[in-house]
């Protein structure tokens, strides 16, 4: 077994992760910024770390005698800040300063492993075309960090360790605003995106994405795709969950209107069919639900 440091651990993925990770044995340590989170985290197992991702003596202390670091650690902001300036600007924060603080706590700890939080929906929209880690990239204003934390990765795995950048679809889960909003909006009629109705969305489960990381720890360097076995098209995955919610079908707002939103709104109205196929094939991890389908019914059984 492996003694573990995962930063980001009080969040949505994270909440996830360290439970499977002590399940299977090892020794885990937390980062976390309130005195309640790491009370949490020791309740359940863990030891908890005080360090910030901005402090980068304060980290190395904290990372050192792990074998294996993991970097959860993002702050999305609430869906209805999310179009806002400056909404996004503690999120790059973490993805260029935070994600190169902790690769480099890493490297002076010794670590043989470094698993990175990433985000698949950078890649050129492709229309009805599989999208592979191949594809070419292009990210927008709000998300473009997602390359900076990348380039940590593959600094570390030139220095000799074993870098991995898991891209995550669009999360969805029962505790996501994003999932609330969207279920809000499904029962006044609307469909809460921007872009055509037969383009593409590549989704992941919370519960899915965290088996990702448990799966990585035994994977090859490289950046992977996390993302469900079937991407929907727009119109299908709206009409998924009217069923579940046992409403009409909402309505989808106009293509032109991705254009108020700003780079957030034209990221939303790409079409992105991404391929999990190499990490499936990398190691035998796949979906327990398959596509927003069988997780929207999920949701529904559990009352969300």
């Amino acid at each position: 077994m492996s003694s573990i440091f995962v930063s980001g651990a009080t969040g949505v993925i994270g909440t996830r992760v360290v439970p499977r990770l002590l399940a299977a044995g090892h020794r885990v340590t937390g980062l976390a910024r309130s005195p309640d989170k790491r009370a949490a985290l020791t309740r359940i197992g863990a030891e908890a770390a005080a360090s910030s991702l901005f402090d980068a003596a304060s980290l190395r202390t904290a990372v050192a005698g792990h074998e294996v670091v993991v970097n959860l650690a993002t702050h999305i902001p609430a869906s209805s800040r999310a179009f806002l300036p400056g909404a996004w600007r503690e999120n790059d924060a973490i993805r260029r300063t935070g994600s190169a603080n902790v690769a480099l706590a890493a490297l002076a700890a010794g670590a043989g492993r470094l698993i990175q939080e990433s985000f698949a929906p950078i890649y050129e929209p492709r229309g009805d075309e599989w999208i592979d880690e191949t594809a070419s990239v292009r990210p927008a204003r709000y998300n473009r960090t997602s390359l900076d934390a990348e380039a940590s990765v593959e600094r570390f795995t030139r220095r000799g360790g074993a870098g991995i950048a898991l891209r995550f679809g669009w999360f969805y889960g029962a505790d996501s605003d994003f999932t609330r909003d969207t279920i809000r909006f499904a029962r006044k009629g609307w469909a809460a995106t921007f872009g055509s109705a037969d383009d593409f969305i590549s989704s992941v489960s919370h519960d899915d994405a965290a088996e990702a990381v448990i799966a990585a720890l035994g994977i090859r360097a490289g950046i992977y795709n996390v993302v469900d076995d079937e991407p929907m098209r727009r119109r299908e995955y709206f009409d998924a969950l009217a069923a579940v919610l046992g409403v009409a079908p909402p309505r989808l707002a106009p293509a032109w209107f991705s254009l108020l939103a700003g780079s957030v709104g034209e990221t939303v109205a790409r079409s992105q069919r991404i391929s999990n196929r190499k990490l499936r094939s990398e190691c035998g991890w796949a979906p327990r639900y398959p596509s927003i389908r069988e997780g929207f019914r999920a949701l529904g059984a559990s009352g969300s």
